[in-house]
């Protein structure tokens, strides 16, 4: 069996396959010299760099939202009830937050540091999604597969949904990272007999599950793509790319196994706690709709990155099977289709699809654009050199094409990247709640959450309603060993209530489907009238008084 590290191409070897306009593009990397190539750590640097500085900007202008406060409830605990916690509530958000226990313990609860591991893990991801795209187009004869990663990474990048997901303090970043990882390990694991890669991969899906128990929808996409490589090359196949290790079914199936056992115990406790998502709707075709817009970056993007995408399933060898080895196409097409594909086929029976548990799918779709436009330039210059265009020219017109189309898109996005940062891009504007409360609230004022479910947004912003009676409360969140705490009875509700001359109740504007019923009932009944009403995002805040 040949090794991973070991070619059987030459230049001189591909050269006869190749056509005049091809033969400096078309050679592997390292086959490849001159001022105009690309150095490798820039190819990992340069999108890393850019997700800093892109995700990184305005990060704490955003008000934290309600899934950030539950970031805060439940990671702002001892350890021992971060453990209690997940046994009876929230199991598949236990490992990031006792990550976050440690990030609080150090940082506070600051939009910054709350938001920084997100922002650190998409980079990582950015920067192993433009390493992921150099190996696999190094690995099937893909033309320029430098400036290919370098694209992919970029391209991620310049996505408003990486930067949303990169400034909020929930998983889904460390999801994508680890989504990039497992892809990458697989396609080093499949070329190669060593069992670490494989370990690597298995460890890598564990911390993936772990995240984002949804996640593990993506073993489904690696089994089609090695299923479409597993095949032996015909004689017709040109030699360039890695082959597949033998064996490399049976350790894949052996490392899924693995981290399937890992993962089974969070499995079983997240399945005894699926109430939790209760609030979830059927998918209809506006979330298809959704899906694709928000992929693409915005409406206006989304032929183009349509085309790009399809452009890129079509570079050589494409969609082709039989060929012995994973082909950037096969990779990236079922990575970006079939788990969002499988979660939406299971939500018209059980509820459970939304669009962030599927983000880690993103970086499948940067890589097919990448390779759509680098193919895109070959087929340019193939045909500018076909038509007899002078040398010196053939470069400027191979590139004119996908540059125009990159920078269409880059400006097609730059209005969406502004949005992400305004404070009407999360459903909440907590800070402007709290604000209203410090600017109003008196010594003696009492609060009620209504549906209780309201009381996590306390969290965020504690500092006011620290100073308020919590009527509702019937045991805290540490001692019941959930996110909100236990709710009063509506008698103990209303017995301090009368004893209050000034109470607020906070209510969602559009009551969740778990909400259960309001109880302003109790406030008027124990002789308090509303004075004043404040409509904040998605919260209503309401002022009673006596007299």
């Amino acid at each position: 069996m040949r090794s991973a590290r070991a070619s059987t191409t030459t230049p001189e070897s591909t050269a006869h396959r190749l056509t005049a306009g091809e033969r400096d593009v078309g050679q592997r990397p390292t086959e490849r010299a001159g001022p105009g190539r690309l150095p490798g750590p820039l190819v990992v640097v340069v999108p890393m760099l850019a997700e800093l500085v892109v995700g990184g900007y305005r990060i704490s202008g955003p008000s934290l939202w309600r899934d950030e406060a539950a970031t805060i409830s439940g990671s702002q605990r001892p350890l021992s009830a971060i453990m209690a916690l997940t046994l009876h509530q929230d199991a598949v958000h236990g490992a990031y937050y006792l990550l976050m226990h440690a990030v609080i313990a150090i940082g506070g609860i600051t939009e910054t540091a709350l938001r920084l591991p997100s922002l650190i893990a998409m980079c990582l991801a950015v920067g192993l999604t433009a390493s992921l795209g150099v190996r696999l187009a190094d690995n099937c004869g893909l033309p320029a597969p430098r400036l290919l990663g370098l694209l992919a990474g970029l391209l991620l990048v310049v996505v408003p949904l990486t930067t949303r997901y990169a400034q909020e303090a929930r998983p889904y970043a460390l999801a994508t990272l680890f989504a990039v990882a497992a892809t990458y390990l697989l396609v080093r694991a499949a070329a190669d007999e060593r069992w670490p890669w494989w370990v690597g991969y298995a460890a890598a899906l564990t911390l993936t599950g772990l995240v984002n128990l949804f996640a593990v929808l993506l073993v489904i996409a690696h089994g089609l793509s090695l299923l479409a490589a597993r095949t032996s090359a015909s004689a017709d196949v040109p030699p360039e790319g890695t082959r597949l290790a033998s064996g490399t079914l049976r350790r894949w199936l052996i490392a899924v196994v693995v981290a399937g056992v890992l993962l089974a115990p969070l499995a079983a406790a997240s399945m005894s706690q699926s109430g939790q998502l209760s609030w979830v709707t059927r998918p209809d075709p506006s979330t298809v709709a959704s899906l694709i817009r928000d992929f693409s970056g915005a409406t206006v993007a989304i032929p183009v990155i349509a085309a790009l995408g399809l452009l890129g399933c079509g570079a050589w060898p494409g969609l082709r099977r039989g060929l012995g080895r994973l082909t950037l196409a096969w990779v990236a097409l079922p990575w970006l289709l079939v788990p969002p594909a499988a979660l939406l086929a299971i939500s018209l029976a059980d509820s459970l699809y939304v669009e962030r548990y599927v983000v880690f799918c993103l970086p499948a779709l940067s890589l097919l654009a990448a390779a759509g436009l680098v193919w895109l330039a070959k087929l340019t210059r193939d045909a500018a050199a076909a038509r007899g265009v002078a040398a010196g020219r053939i470069r400027l017109l191979a590139l004119l094409p996908s540059a125009l189309l990159a920078v269409a898109v880059i400006a097609a996005l730059i209005g969406p990247q502004r949005a992400i940062r305004l404070p009407s891009a999360r459903a909440d504007n907590l800070r402007a709640v709290a604000a209203v409360l410090t600017a109003n609230e008196r010594p003696g004022d009492a609060i009620l959450y209504l549906p209780w479910d309201t009381a996590v947004i306390s969290k965020a912003y504690p500092a006011p309603y620290a100073k308020l009676r919590d009527v509702g409360l019937s045991q805290t969140p540490i001692a019941s060993a959930t996110l909100r705490g236990l709710p009063a009875t509506p008698s103990v509700i209303a017995a301090r209530l009368r004893g209050r001359s000034r109470a607020w109740t906070v209510q969602w504007t559009q009551a969740l489907p778990s909400a259960g019923p309001a109880r302003t009932g109790l406030v008027t009944a124990a002789g308090l009238r509303l004075i004043r009403r404040w409509r904040i995002a998605s919260v209503l805040l309401s002022l009673y008084a006596r007299g």
